[in-house]
């Protein structure tokens, strides 16, 4: 969730899942990046309420993205039944990886070969294929495939100012 000024005082608010897999130093909203409201500041007693309902808003927002995501199986299940987008090389980065997680190799590396297959227009793009390929060639060995993201992830929340993932969660 991220809170957005517009150009003069004020705040919108937009609510999104990011697969901290990707281990960015940045937000991105890969699922529903949903913009909430756009309130001007006027009083502070107006805008005291606005951010009350923006904070409502944000919590229901939150809560919605939990329950359709609570577990691994529900992640995988709609990233690899979205319809296949060529150029869009993070769907078929985050399906693959999901099914790598679960335990299906043949359907991660199907996924995996889609993102080999773009032209790499960009040095992002290279880079992205570099953990592809990494991917690719572990996808079989699911603890190979969850150490890999386990350290993209704990990576991802440090340069994001995250708390670490208690060992308990994993």
């Amino acid at each position: 969730m991220e809170f957005t000024p517009p150009r003069i005082a004020g705040s919108g608010l937009y609510v999104g899942a990011m697969w901290l897999w990707h281990d960015v130093d940045h937000l991105a909203f890969h699922v529903d990046a949903v913009r909430v409201g756009s309130e001007l500041f006027r009083t502070e007693d107006q805008f005291t309420r606005v951010a009350l309902e923006l904070s409502q808003q944000a919590a229901t927002s939150v809560t919605a993205l939990r329950e359709r995501f609570r577990a691994l199986p529900d992640v995988a299940r709609y990233l690899t039944s979205r319809p296949v987008r060529r150029g869009f090389l993070w769907d078929s980065f985050d399906s693959g990886i999901a099914a790598a997680l679960l335990g299906d190799p043949d359907t991660a590396r199907d996924h995996f070969e889609r993102v080999l297959r773009e032209d790499p227009l960009a040095p992002w793009m290279v880079d992205a294929q570099e953990k592809t390929r990494e991917l690719h060639a572990i996808a079989a060995d699911r603890d190979a495939v969850i150490a890999w993201v386990t350290r993209a992830v704990d990576s991802c929340r440090s340069r994001l100012g995250l708390d670490p993932v208690p060992l308990g969660i994993r």
